[in-house]
């Protein structure tokens, strides 16, 4: 007997949504040093994909805290920690200072190599 899956899920796609709403948080808080996001926010994020705003999340922000900004100091992650708080249904996420500035400058955003990924 041979079960295929009929739903594999994205996570960098979701991690590039992710990513893209973290820039639009910028543009309304440009001086934010750190964010909490509500769970609902994310599950509507992801296009109410449940199994992705929960039990995948983790999953996705290790690819999202892979992110990087050049810097004067090299490419520096733009997340540089994050944690999911299931009890009070945000994510907290803190961000690096030298990327922040770098965005700021509208530098491009460098994305993971998917093809290094585990």
């Amino acid at each position: 007997m041979s079960l295929d899956y009929t739903h594999k899920p994205n996570y960098f796609m979701f991690a590039q949504l992710f990513i893209r709403h973290l820039q639009n948080y910028f543009e309304k808080h440009p001086d934010a040093q750190n964010a909490i996001f509500d769970l609902r926010d994310i599950y509507e994020l992801f296009r109410q994909d449940k199994a992705s705003a929960t039990i995948n999340l983790d999953g996705i922000m290790n690819i999202a805290d892979e992110y990087r900004l050049e810097t004067l100091q090299g490419d520096q992650k733009l997340i540089s920690r994050y944690a999911i708080d299931p009890q009070n249904n945000s994510l907290l996420v803190d961000f690096n200072r030298e990327a922040l500035d770098s965005l700021k400058q509208s530098k491009a955003i460098l994305p993971p190599d998917a093809t290094l990924q585990e």
